[in-house]
């Protein structure tokens, strides 16, 4: 990363967020005029390329994504990242351009400051890998994971954190001193986000589902107190992202995705 010139334009792509001052809406629809980003932009959302656990991994539709032979890395690609960009665009002065894949054997990573992964209970990664993921996040980087539930998914995911940093531990994000929650916006009540597959769970008074596993906001943080690593347990903010233009997904759930998505880019483009 080229450290003066990436910090000079970050710094101030997010004074012009602050001073925009934009509330939470939700995308309601694709055909409003937005293209898919310069390739010189200062921002783009950054999807991890992974490969599967052998057999295309254990879990909830089994042999791959969807049994269509894709990959556990694409879940809710393209969708996701292109009404995701709208809302960045929408809501700050960030210049969020085309979205990309980064595949850590190609060294393309470093040219990004956040990184995206969804399905991590679902990975396979090598120790390559899991050694310029390190390096990546040593140097600045930021990486943000999402949509794995239940025991079994995550140790898949913790044994990969604990080869990828064994002198930090992963720690609760609970909201109020952590400063990842407040960078724009400030969320104070973790509500849990699902995915579309959920949304015919039982509720409770207040509209909660009632029966999902308990959500968790986890991360590991530097020796100085950087945040490294964001984990979205048992949530599905891609999807979220993927249907912020579909009526059948909840609007503020939409909204609170977004607020997370865009405090942990601004968090990583400044620290």
């Amino acid at each position: 990363m080229s450290h003066e010139r990436t910090y000079t334009r970050l710094v101030l792509a997010v004074l012009a967020t602050v001073l925009a001052g934009f509330g939470v809406a939700t995308v309601h629809s694709q055909s409003e005029d937005f293209t898919d980003g310069r390739a010189d932009a200062e921002f783009h959302f950054a999807r991890m390329i992974y490969r599967d656990q052998r057999g295309g991994g254990r879990g909830r539709f089994g042999g791959g994504f969807g049994g269509m032979g894709r990959g556990w890395w694409m879940q809710d690609w393209p969708d996701a990242e292109t009404h995701f960009r709208q809302g960045i665009m929408r809501l700050t002065r960030i210049d969020a351009g085309a979205a990309v894949q980064v595949d850590l054997h190609d060294g393309s990573v470093f040219d990004y400051p956040w990184l995206y992964a969804t399905q991590a209970g679902f990975w396979d990664l090598s120790d390559a890998e899991i050694d310029t993921l390190r390096e990546y996040l040593l140097r600045g980087g930021f990486f943000m994971t999402d949509d794995f539930w239940g025991s079994d998914e995550w140790d898949v995911f913790a044994e990969a954190m604990g080869r990828l940093f064994p002198q930090y531990p992963i720690v609760e994000i609970t909201g109020g001193a952590d400063e990842v929650l407040h960078v724009l916006y400030d969320v104070e009540v973790l509500t849990q986000i699902p995915g579309s597959r959920h949304l015919g769970y039982a509720r409770d008074a207040n509209g909660r589902l009632i029966g999902l596993p308990e959500p968790r906001w986890r991360g590991i943080y530097d020796d100085k107190g950087r945040l490294l690593v964001a984990a979205n347990f048992n949530q599905d903010i891609g999807d979220a992202w993927e249907h912020a233009d579909d009526s059948f997904y909840p609007e503020p759930m939409t909204a609170l995705a977004y607020r997370f998505g865009i405090n942990y880019i601004i968090y990583a483009m400044t620290h």
